[in-house]
């Protein structure tokens, strides 16, 4: 299925009914008075989160929404028949932004959660409704309530504990492949991984999602290379596994470019926890992977973790650092939210 994290969708819900002018015509009922009924209701639009969706791609076949208009009153004070409500279903962490994407109108971070994007139009009263000890025989009733048009811009940004970082050929997609249920495509040449890609990584009696997005260059946050397209998958994640490709020549630099690019890009992506660790140790002397990881401490002002997915060298140790920060992350959070101010 192609992953697609952005769309736009032109939503339209239903008008309301028109009231009905009608009077009582029975047989030995003299003065039988109005009934006309009112107009039905016109239909919703909602928007759901669904836990079992991934993207976005259904709305670039289906950019129009419309919900039914409600029908008019009838005679006998029958009221017409409400317009049919539509309920946009995507995937859970989908924004819903207003036209120009300058406002945040939703976030659906929960399965299932519900809200109202646009209400369906009011039906019209009939000539019931005005019916008064000085108005008897009222002749007109309310045309039903126009619905509502408007452009909105659904954007996904995935859910997930813990999100991989790193330039093209560090190691992302194998490290997953390894560590996850996650079956990534994985080859020998830059931007093998095309879009995000989650995996579920267990350790022992704890769980958490690792999310894998395409490799930076330098210049992402201007447009360069695709990396920055995806960067908004890892703005939800508490904790930032930072990748360095161990063969390199220059592991500083490489460092220095995806630090960079994170600064650039904002929203509080440079500020996470973040645990760097040097791949491919495989490949390399002794010497080289201590005299290395030494120059990477130094410019993290941390411990950096030696992994190699190929032999599984250093995965468990690494695992358990990030699963640790995952945990505390969560309870910071939760400590957060106990510490706040009740509200009735």
């Amino acid at each position: 299925m192609k992953f697609v994290d952005l769309a736009k969708i032109h939503a339209r819900s239903g008008c309301g009914g028109a009231g009905a002018v009608s009077f009582r015509r029975e047989k030995f009922v003299e003065f039988g008075g109005p009934d006309g009924g009112s107009g039905g209701r016109g239909g919703s639009i909602y928007v759901e989160a669904d836990s079992s969706l991934n993207t976005l791609v259904d709305f670039r076949y289906r950019r129009h929404i419309v919900a039914g208009n409600g029908t008019s009153g009838r005679g006998k004070q029958q009221t017409g028949a409400s317009g049919k409500d539509v309920t946009i279903k995507v995937p859970v962490g989908t924004e819903v932004l207003d036209e120009h994407q300058e406002f945040l109108l939703f976030d659906l971070v929960a399965d299932q959660e519900r809200k109202l994007l646009l209400p369906g139009g009011n039906g019209g009263f009939g000539n019931s409704h005005f019916k008064s000890s000085t108005n008897q025989a009222p002749r007109h009733a309310n045309q039903g309530q126009e619905g509502l048009e408007r452009i909105f811009w659904l954007r996904l940004k995935l859910l997930a504990d813990a999100g991989l970082l790193g330039l093209p050929n560090a190691g992302k997609s194998t490290f997953l492949s390894v560590v996850s249920n996650a079956r990534p495509r994985i080859a020998d040449y830059p931007f093998t991984t095309l879009h995000p890609i989650l995996g579920t990584v267990v350790l022992d009696s704890q769980e958490f999602v690792l999310a894998d997005i395409p490799g930076l260059i330098e210049g992402a946050h201007e447009g360069k290379g695709i990396g920055d397209l995806f960067l908004g998958h890892v703005e939800r994640c508490s904790v930032l596994l930072h990748l360095v490709d161990g063969t390199s020549d220059q592991v500083s630099r490489d460092w220095e470019v995806v630090v960079s690019e994170l600064m650039s890009y904002g929203h509080g992506l440079s500020d996470k926890k973040r645990i760097t660790a040097l791949t491919k140790i495989d490949a390399l002397a002794d010497d080289e992977i201590e005299s290395r990881c030494s120059e990477l401490g130094e410019l993290s002002d941390s411990r950096v973790l030696p992994v190699s997915s190929v032999t599984r060298a250093g995965l468990d140790s690494c695992i358990r650092t990030l699963a640790d920060a995952v945990a505390d992350a969560k309870f910071e959070r939760e400590d957060q939210r106990e510490s706040m101010p009740w509200m009735p």
